[in-house]
């Protein structure tokens, strides 16, 4: 080994994998011009980011993400309820839905509900996202207990998250 070579040059770690990365099929390519505003939901785009903010006066329409995906109807997440509780209290288990989305929503304004499908054996709730069914599933848990399985697609951006009781 040349002692010249620098260090970093040294250690060769062939062991590693390259793990492709899975890219949102909804993110933008490019950034919209400033300042932009969807026109389904009114949420702006402001300093590299979408924010709940009043529209500007002269802002440029432009969909976001969050509306292109259900508009599209095509969900980044899905969480589906089942069991015992998921069928029996219904009404508390929707409120806590509800109030984890309005926090994640909060800070996020892409990550939003697209959907809820009431079945009698079970609830499926549609995302935008794949962060906000994650924080569903794990509130649930908390609040009910029962069994969370969670699971990330390895070819495409999705996740499923079921919780049974």
């Amino acid at each position: 080994m040349d002692k010249k070579e620098p260090r970093a040059h040294r250690h060769h770690h062939l062991d590693r994998q390259i793990e492709e990365v899975v890219h949102d099929p909804y993110q933008a390519r490019a950034k919209p011009r400033e300042p932009s505003a969807c026109p389904k939901c009114g949420i702006v785009f402001h300093q590299g980011r979408w924010q709940r903010l009043s529209r500007p006066a002269g802002a440029h329409e432009h969909l976001c993400p969050a509306c292109h995906r259900t508009q599209d109807r095509y969900p980044a997440g899905y969480v589906t309820l089942s069991g015992r509780i998921a069928t029996a209290n219904r009404a508390e288990l929707m409120r806590l839905v509800r109030n984890e989305e309005t926090k994640e929503n909060s800070d996020h304004a892409l990550h939003r509900i697209m959907g809820i499908e009431d079945h009698p054996d079970k609830i499926v709730i549609t995302t935008t996202d794949v962060h906000l069914p994650r924080r569903i599933g794990e509130a649930v848990r908390r609040a009910y207990r029962g069994d969370l399985d969670i699971k990330y697609s390895p070819d495409e951006y999705t996740v499923r998250v079921n919780w049974s009781s």
